[in-house]
């Protein structure tokens, strides 16, 4: 990078250097999840840590609307220095699944405003938002549930999730396994409630990774609590 300090970075010299980064066959495998950028993410987080924290330049390079930028922006930003209404509209621009991941994860989790868009988004019609808001509760329920209705979220999870569109299915199909797993007066239920829907049942997964099928997952994470 031609700036003489991180601080110095514009967004003509990091979208240069994201560039640089392209890789073919990195975009390949991407693609295959609906994220269009070829960065290697490793390389990424490199950048990222060169860079430090710098919150203008990440809403800039936000705004250019590129994936591996979006990416970039959301690790040297500065979470709590978003408002509400910038974090909803962050989550509705955000296109690529890898982006809309990160920005739950890494921004809003840590905001101030979570709370407020966990009850907003989860009730959204839009059925991606709908999934930002299951994927804060279920960070709840793991984390702080008091104040949860848990029995009342398997209610709907057990109503709506089985036609519920893929992202939303999967987000509502982890906060599932996670009452499951932290929460053992319902074990049972969440169980049942898995085993009745088999969503996911069949879904492919990897030697030594834990199936993403709510009985499975469970009674695995469940396992290495036990034995840990």
């Amino acid at each position: 990078m031609t700036a003489e300090s991180p601080a110095d970075a514009t967004v003509a010299e990091v979208m240069a250097e994201l560039a640089e980064l392209e890789d073919p066959r990195a975009r390949a495998v991407n693609e295959k999840h609906g994220d269009d950028h070829g960065v290697n993410l490793g390389k990424l987080r490199a950048l990222a840590k060169g860079l430090r924290t710098q919150q203008e330049l990440a809403v800039r390079l936000w705004e250019t609307d590129d994936t591996a930028a979006r990416l970039l922006a959301l690790l040297i930003c500065r979470p709590k220095a978003f408002d509400r209404d910038a974090l909803d509209r962050m989550l509705r621009e955000a296109r690529a699944p890898k982006v809309h991941d990160w920005l739950v994860n890494y921004v809003v989790k840590k905001s101030p405003h979570a709370e407020e868009l966990r009850v907003a988004w989860t009730a959204d019609p839009d059925p991606v938002v709908a999934s930002a808001g299951w994927a804060l509760t279920t960070e709840r329920v793991g984390k702080k549930p008091e104040g949860l209705d848990l029995p009342g979220l398997l209610d709907v999870i057990e109503a709506r999730m089985k036609d519920a569109p893929d992202r939303l299915q999967w987000a509502m199909n982890h906060c599932l396994a996670r009452i499951g797993i932290d929460h053992p007066g319902l074990r049972a239920r969440a169980v049942g409630i898995g085993e009745r829907l088999e969503v996911l049942k069949d879904y492919p997964t990897s030697p030594g990774c834990t199936s993403p099928y709510a009985p499975d997952w469970i009674a695995e994470m469940v396992r290495r609590q036990d034995t840990g």
